[in-house]
């Protein structure tokens, strides 16, 4: 028994990169939390977050990922949607940065802030347009049989494929659910809640398409060794309703949780009259308006 636990725990392929980065968050998290309030809620959404993403990656899950394709979309279903979206929704960057020391913020955190390689940086990742295109876009760029080939034959190309589901999800998200008014959010409140619904129609399609397939559009998973004693559709059919209905349940939280976030600002005063949600746009006079 303890055998077969200690064997899940072992990681399938290990990253000392991902190992650092994860405690270094970890431990900034810990170190912050004790210096503010942080809520229960917002605690176990951090932490049910990291720990999704430590399983998906250094457990052996990951060695049935790349041996069998409903795994590995429940792997990529986990990096992409709901790890990003669990640990986005905890709003942990305040706690994060009130975990270093005082010194490194005044010396370090701001001059790295304020750097142009930072600024291009998130300039790009965090643009709406990019961010959308590029969260949708890996979903469906390892979703092409070829590139799911070269991902699975080259363990390179097979941590980048992970790596850019990881981060383009916290990216999008980190835009979706921005509990600040525009600007100085990047992405208007109103889109904010569309924005999901945008980018769940093709993940949709692209479920649907493989859900009823009947050939076999992945026999790279065949020639690596299949890990379930599973048939070969039926495997690639609940693997095609992962992409399809779990991904649009977790975009639906997602739009949730940003009308939530639309509707606080609105309730605060907090976006400029035109965007609050129900406030009629034109036919009023100022003075109707004002009484509203």
């Amino acid at each position: 028994m303890i055998a077969s636990v200690l064997k899940w725990a072992e990681p399938w392929e290990f990253s000392w990169v991902f190992l650092a980065t994860f405690i270094l968050a970890g431990a900034l998290y810990l170190r912050g939390s004790r210096r503010l309030h942080v809520g229960t809620w917002r605690r176990v959404a951090f932490w049910s977050g990291m720990a999704i993403i430590y399983l998906s990656l250094q457990t052996y899950l990951d060695f049935y990922a790349e041996h069998e394709f409903l795994v590995h979309r429940t792997q990529q279903l986990f990096l992409h949607h709901l790890a990003p979206l669990l640990v986005v929704a905890s709003y942990p960057a305040v706690v994060l940065r009130a975990g270093l020391p005082l010194r490194w913020r005044l010396r370090w955190l701001r001059r790295v802030r304020q750097s142009w390689p930072w600024r291009t940086v998130t300039g790009v990742l965090l643009n709406p347009v990019v961010a959308t295109l590029l969260f949708i876009g890996f979903i469906l760029i390892w979703l092409v049989p070829r590139m799911q080939e070269l991902a699975m034959l080259d363990w390179r190309i097979y941590r980048f494929m992970n790596w850019s589901m990881l981060v383009s999800g916290f990216a999008y998200w980190s835009l979706v659910l921005d509990h600040r008014p525009h600007p100085p959010g990047r992405m208007q409140a109103g889109m904010r809640v569309l924005s999901p619904g945008i980018t769940m129609a093709p993940q949709m399609l692209a479920g649907a398409i493989i859900t009823f397939s009947r050939s076999d559009l992945y026999p790279i998973f065949e020639i690596c060794g299949r890990a379930l004693t599973l048939n070969v559709i039926t495997g690639q059919m609940i693997g095609g309703l992962i992409i399809w209905v779990p991904s649009a349940m977790l975009e639906t939280l997602g739009a949730m949780l940003a009308l939530r976030q639309w509707l606080r600002l609105s309730r605060n005063g907090r976006l400029s009259r035109r965007m609050r949600p129900g406030m009629p746009m034109h036919g009023h006079a100022p003075g109707q308006l004002a009484s509203d």
